[in-house]
């Protein structure tokens, strides 16, 4: 069984604040041209992409240094549904098994396209540790594994990208606005290969493989 865990990249979709907005416009078409051809403007960390170290330090490593197999991953979904807006995932949820990469399900994918989707939980700085110790990549169906900064920030939450810098200074790879968790199980084989961009990140088609289906 193959999931399809991406968001279609479309003109007006939602991006991290101040990102690059996202547009697809026909430039040319079949009865003009004889053939059809997209336009596509947008950042490299439209829709569901994947981060490279490089993408918060200067120093870090580029996403093209990386072999192909480095984006295909034994993955563990973490049921992480009972946490509310803003709220902070503890180390304690992350589990202490063999795979490649720890999938955080919020369920927020349902507020896509909204401006709750910014309100969503948000991996601590204990939890974003526990996974480097425990050698996963990491995986959101969220904007962010930080919280996003908005009006309804409280005072207390993290500041500077402290998840960010922990796992991508770890060389952890961070995949962000996953949907269609639900569908996945919870052990399955993720393969989520950028375009070709090779720099800090990238947009992905994701999809998870259930060989037992």
């Amino acid at each position: 069984m193959h999931v399809d865990l991406s968001h279609p990249i479309e003109t007006g979709m939602q991006t991290y604040p101040d990102d690059p907005a996202v547009t697809v416009r026909r430039h040319a078409i079949h009865d003009d041209h004889g053939v059809r051809v997209d336009a596509l403007e947008c950042g490299s960390h439209t829709g569901t992409h994947v981060d490279a170290p490089v993408h918060v330090d200067p120093d870090g490593t580029p996403l093209d240094a990386y072999p192909l197999e480095r984006f295909v991953f034994d993955a563990v979904r973490i049921d992480c549904r009972d946490f509310a807006a803003r709220e902070p995932i503890p180390a304690a949820r992350v589990p202490a098994v063999d795979a490649d990469l720890a999938v955080f399900w919020t369920g927020w994918d349902a507020h896509w396209g909204t401006e709750r989707y910014l309100e969503h939980p948000y991996l601590s700085p204990a939890a974003a540790a526990a996974c480097v110790d425990r050698g996963f990549d990491v995986a959101v169906d969220t904007l962010n594994p930080d919280p996003t900064p908005t009006d309804s920030a409280a005072e207390d939450e993290p500041t500077g990208f402290q998840a960010h810098h922990t796992l991508l200074g770890n060389e952890r790879l961070i995949l962000e606005n996953l949907t269609g968790l639900a569908a996945a199980g919870d052990r399955f084989e993720l393969r989520a290969y950028p375009l070709a961009l090779g720099n800090d990140g990238a947009p992905v088609r994701a999809v998870a493989i259930d060989e037992s289906e």
